[in-house]
């Protein structure tokens, strides 16, 4: 297979994976079809009987497997009343079916919990946001990238402003020639953090550190990892599970010590846009070179639980919560920016609210969770088949699949709801109905940039020019 050409951000982290999603296509507020729930609908399970529109939930989220993704997973909340649902397979060899509640690789996700551990060192006063980061890791900058090291500081890593490039295509060099081979051949490395480190410094910069827009890069995290087990004496990972996992009560969230995911999961494909034809497996993969960018596995309950006790104030202080929302442009993609805060992001749903969140891929995982501001909704998602869609004739950009637009319609009927739910923001009753959400739309012309925050883990953050 011959690609001419590959106008395409090859991403960041999991920066966001809506990135293979909703990277080619925008997330716009339209209205919900009313899916009726048949007999191929979506497993689910509920807490109680509130406002929740479960046949909507069931028929948007099985219409995204009937739209051609191999399996979903989705847990929806308002206040108490909670909805969880999977629809599609878990293994298409097999027929095994995705069930609710099953582990998955969370990809950039993970960078809100590292923003986090670094956020409790700010209060302990281990940490300065505003400290060069060479004050911590002066030996990550050895030479003539010291002066670059001064002048980057802590707070320039967690809203990727540092101008660091990426490390993703220097671990994985193949992907930039257009060939996936270095993804097979890397399934069981180990990679240092450190070694990643230098990759992301050995790319060409971003910007000056400071400038804005900033621009996503893994390279960032890693870093700040790196600065945690300085100040802290241990693992990041460790850390990590200590004082953001156990203490949020998170009971299905881990970083990996190997390359296997530990209980129910599904397996996850990836086509890398039709380079890899069937797509092929790769939940079994060594997610060292992720590590503090994008490491975690998670379930969908897990993730909606962690973002409420964030925003709620349970795991850092009102003052770290109000730096972690203090946002800044960061570029995904070419003419294209999302507002970033420190490992977190905004989103503005018009008639909706607003949200807070991340999104993240890896290889064959997708995921995104997003709390409203007052964290009375929310929704977490994952899916098991990434960079689905295909290239136009002439090679220079993706083809819409319909499986975008199904995701999308699905995130709507989560977070915006029936009339009677009211706005996520506020809690207030809807004036309007349902067929009014598109006048809002048309005002808002869309709610999403092309690509969301880093397009995902598992390619990078600079565009790939050519792949043959």
């Amino acid at each position: 297979m011959r690609i001419k050409r590959f106008k395409r951000l090859v991403g960041t982290a999991l920066g966001t994976t809506l990135g293979t999603a909703l990277s080619t296509t925008i997330l716009l507020v339209t209205p919900v079809p009313a899916v009726a729930a048949g007999p191929g609908a979506a497993a689910g399970t509920a807490a109680g009987q509130g406002r929740l529109d479960r046949a909507g939930l069931r028929g948007t989220l099985d219409a995204i497997h009937e739209a051609g993704m191999y399996g979903t997973y989705s847990s929806v909340r308002e206040g108490s009343d909670r909805w969880t649902g999977a629809s599609g397979l878990a293994d298409v060899e097999t027929g095994r079916k995705v069930t609710p509640g099953m582990r998955h690789r969370v990809g950039s996700i993970t960078k809100t919990f590292t923003s986090v551990a670094i956020l409790q060192q700010v209060e302990r006063g281990r940490v300065s946001l505003d400290a060069p980061v060479t004050r911590y890791v002066p030996d990550l900058f050895p030479g003539a990238d010291r002066e670059r090291g001064d002048a980057i500081t802590v707070r320039m890593l967690l809203n990727h402003t540092s101008g660091i490039g990426d490390y993703v295509l220097g671990a994985f060099p193949s992907l930039a020639q257009g060939s996936t081979t270095s993804l097979d051949e890397g399934r069981f490395r180990s990679i240092s953090p450190a070694e990643l480190v230098r990759l992301g410094l050995a790319a060409d910069a971003t910007g000056r550190p400071g400038e804005l827009p900033g621009s996503y890069a893994n390279t960032n995290y890693v870093i700040a990892g790196l600065v945690l087990e300085k100040v802290t004496g241990q693992k990041a990972s460790t850390y990590i599970t200590r004082h953001v996992i156990d203490r949020a009560g998170l009971n299905h969230t881990t970083f990996p010590r190997t390359p296997y995911i530990k209980g129910p999961h599904a397996k996850m494909y990836e086509s890398f846009y039709g380079l890899i034809d069937p797509p092929r497996d790769y939940s079994v993969y060594d997610m060292s070179w992720g590590y503090t960018a994008g490491a975690i596995i998670s379930t969908t309950d897990d993730l909606n639980r962690f973002y409420r006790k964030l925003l709620a104030g349970d795991l850092v202080g009102r003052e770290s919560l109000a730096e972690l929302r203090r946002t800044v442009p960061v570029e995904v993609a070419p003419g294209a920016a999302i507002d970033y805060g420190l490992g977190i992001y905004t989103l503005d749903l018009p008639g909706c609210g607003r949200f807070w969140g991340h999104d993240g891929g890896v290889f064959g995982a997708g995921t995104i969770s997003l709390t409203s501001a007052d964290g009375s909704r929310q929704l977490s998602m994952g899916w098991n088949l990434m960079k689905y869609q295909r290239l136009n004739e002439d090679g220079t950009a993706l083809e819409p699949s319909p499986i975008d637009e199904a995701v999308n319609e699905h995130i709507v009927e989560a977070l915006c709801g029936t009339p009677e739910t009211g706005t996520p923001e506020t809690g207030a009753a809807a004036e309007t109905g349902a067929a009014s959400r598109p006048a809002a739309a048309a005002d808002a012309g869309r709610a999403l940039p092309d690509g969301l925050a880093g397009v995902d883990l598992s390619t990078g953050s600079r565009p790939v020019a050519a792949l043959k």
